[in-house]
């Protein structure tokens, strides 16, 4: 024990502890300054008892809000510089780099004095990038940079030498509106001739000395989004006084497009997968993101709400089914963008996607097309070796038997028809449209100062088997929507009454099922009994991913599932065929082979007997000839005894070659 105490002390000794202390920071590190006005930041160096003979500092700095005037290299620590300070307006950088011969130490060593000018209102951060570093002089350049502090500012305007300016469209200075409307009034003073102003983005801009009369209110429409100021003095006496500036802030743009990727994949076994987003926006900044979960199945629980939410988002465990996943990022200035992700839970080890195809393991998605050609090649493989296998099996069984046996098995393949999508023109889009604007003769007699509702959120891309939902926003809150649904095929028209929350934000979710075709939708807003104007109308398509029998419904999936294990059972059945076939042609061509071989060996046999007696009559024919002479007779019986032996020889060859050949052939 004692030895690895001192092993341990001894490597402690050996070894110097990595030193990294070495400190840069700005000062001031925070403050308020008056737009307009210039001031001086400073970048400092703590060596923490360390000698250090380097320096390589970068800093950003926002170009919208700051400008550098000019960077000094006049009483520094830095004796030898690398690389000049410089600085890019443009990009927002500083950059600059330096030596200390023989190295230094400081507590807090002057690198550098910058002096910033501020453009516009708001906050600025002027930072150390990570690729600043402080070398220490040990001959190996050590980097040392362990600690950076940054510098936060605030930039306002001058307070006002002129008129009071308040706006009741962009109240508060230091926060983004949606409204390109901009209205702005100033206070009356006594003996004021007259006003002058002008409005634009320059922070602190003077009003020229044209009198603009005693107005005192002004009014800017359709703005562009952006930063902008406004700028008023009064006359008095035939003097110009003091002029007072005022910010407004316009943003009616949303965050941009962002994609939602759920992981592991948007049709998954996990009941709770991972939803990833990220928004962005490029003026007034993002605020927060807000999601709502719509089960696209009958349900008989509440339509969900928004909920306020960070990405990732892991929900609570989901039920099997799908869901539409709605995103909402909101920017400072309140614009939102809403996307939309489907998503499926399943327990399949393979699982249906509609139109798409064969998704296994929710990983690879198999179209449908290349789906039905591999199959058909599948079965097409299979029936030809089936067929094979059969013929090879018919073959040797009609080489044992001296009649055919008859095909008593045939394979017979349906082919499936398709559904096409059946769909009606039956258009009675005019007819209800007239009927509303009949019964609606009292609302536009009136006064109308309620607005339509706003439709955000409808559900796209369903079938006849998911469920439809809508959803959007009111401009009074707590007010009553009214939706209507019209079935472009049979003219029918459904209309649902929903209230919105207090924010204005409402939802509708059908009960059931609607069938496919095509639909039309409009919503109104109703407060007691006055009566919105109609919104604008959407047309929705469902598809017909269901067949409708009565109340029954039996999905394309379904049908698609009984085909597949149709065409299982047929391919299983062809495997067993061909199994069949080939062991019975290879059992009995075994005993084929065994009866041609006996067949043989008797032939020969019966070839040995033959020619033993040909040859036995020759040599009493020879003996003959030995003795005497043979008759004309007796040399005709030679000869023909001759050429018997010589046939059969030939014939019995020929019968043994024809065995053996087809032999070679099986």
């Amino acid at each position: 024990m004692l030895f690895f105490i001192f092993l341990a002390f001894g490597w402690f000794l050996i070894i110097p502890p990595n030193v990294f202390g070495a400190a840069l920071s700005i000062e001031p590190a925070a403050g308020s300054f008056v737009v307009g006005t210039t001031f001086n930041v400073s970048v400092f160096l703590n060596t923490e008892d360390e000698s250090v003979n380097g320096v390589e500092a970068h800093l950003s700095f926002p170009p919208d809000k700051l400008q550098i005037v000019s960077p000094s290299t006049g009483f520094s620590i830095i004796n030898s510089w690398i690389r000049q300070p410089s600085y890019n307006n443009k990009e927002g950088q500083i950059d600059f780099e330096g030596v200390i011969p023989g190295g230094v130490y400081a507590n807090k060593g002057l690198i550098s004095t910058l002096t910033f000018r501020a453009k516009s209102i708001g906050r600025a951060v002027v930072k150390f990038l990570d690729n600043s570093k402080v070398l220490l002089n040990d001959g190996k350049a050590t980097d040392a940079l362990d600690e950076i502090s940054n510098g936060i500012y605030n930039f306002v305007l001058p307070p006002p030498a002129g008129p009071i300016v308040v706006s009741e469209t962009h109240p508060d200075q230091s926060l983004w509106y949606n409204n390109s409307t901009v209205v702005l009034r100033w206070a009356n003073e006594n003996e004021v001739e007259s006003y002058s102003y002008v409005f634009n983005e320059s922070p602190v801009d003077l009003p020229d000395d044209i009198s603009e009369g005693l107005k005192l209110s002004v009014a800017y429409r359709n703005i562009a989004d952006g930063l902008y100021y406004f700028h008023v003095k009064a006359l008095r006496n035939g003097v110009w006084g003091g002029t007072s500036h005022f910010a407004v802030r316009i943003d009616g743009t949303p965050p941009s497009e962002f994609p939602i990727e759920i992981i592991p994949f948007a049709k998954t076994v996990r009941r709770q997968p991972i939803i990833q987003f990220s928004a962005s926006d490029a003026l007034s900044g993002l605020d927060y993101h807000e999601l709502k979960l719509v089960p696209l199945r009958p349900v008989e629980a509440e339509t969900p709400l928004f909920i306020e939410v960070e990405g990732p988002y892991i929900p609570n465990p989901l039920e099997l089914g799908s869901y539409d996943i709605i995103i909402r990022a909101y920017d400072e200035a309140g614009n939102y963008r809403e996307v939309v992700k489907r998503l499926t839970i399943t327990t399949a080890l393979f699982n249906f996607i509609g139109d798409e195809g064969l998704q296994i393991r929710s990983q690879v998605i198999v179209p449908w097309f290349w789906f039905w050609i591999i199959f058909g090649l599948i079965l097409i493989i299979l029936s030809y070796l089936s067929f094979l296998f059969w013929r090879r099996h018919h073959r040797v069984h009609f080489e044992r038997s001296s009649g055919e046996l008859p095909a008593h098995v045939k394979s017979q393949l349906e082919e499936l028809k398709s559904y096409r999508k059946k769909y009606g023109k039956v258009l009675m889009i005019f007819i209800v449209l007239t009927s509303l604007f009949l019964s609606g003769n009292q609302v536009f007699a009136q006064e109308i100062d309620l607005s339509p509702p706003l439709i955000t959120t409808i559900s796209k891309n369903i079938s006849n088997e998911e469920i439809f939902y809508i959803g959007g926003k009111t401009e009074r809150a707590a007010s009553k929507v009214i939706i209507y649904l019209q079935n472009l095929q049979t003219g029918e028209t459904l209309s649902q009454n929903v209230e919105s929350d207090r924010k204005g934000d409402w939802f509708y979710r059908h009960p059931n099922f609607l069938l496919s075709g095509n639909y039309l939708l409009w919503a109104q807003t109703k407060l007691g009994e006055e009566l919105s104007p109609p919104s604008p109308q959407f047309q929705m398509t469902i598809r017909p991913t269901a067949i409708q029998f009565g109340a029954s419904r039996l999905s394309y999936e379904t049908i698609y599932l009984v085909i597949i294990i149709l065409l299982a059972f047929v391919s299983l059945g062809l495997i067993a065929f061909t199994i069949y076939h080939g062991r019975e042609a290879h059992r009995k061509r075994r005993e084929f082979y065994k009866e041609v071989r006996e067949a043989e060996e008797s032939v020969r046999r019966g070839f040995a007997v033959l020619r033993r007696d040909i040859q036995a009559e020759l040599a009493i024919v020879k003996k003959a000839r030995l003795s005497s002479l043979l008759s004309a007779e007796e040399k005709l019986r030679e000869e023909q005894l001759l050429k018997d032996l010589e046939e059969v020889e030939k014939y019995i060859g020929k019968e043994i070659w024809d065995i053996e050949h087809a032999e070679a052939r099986g």
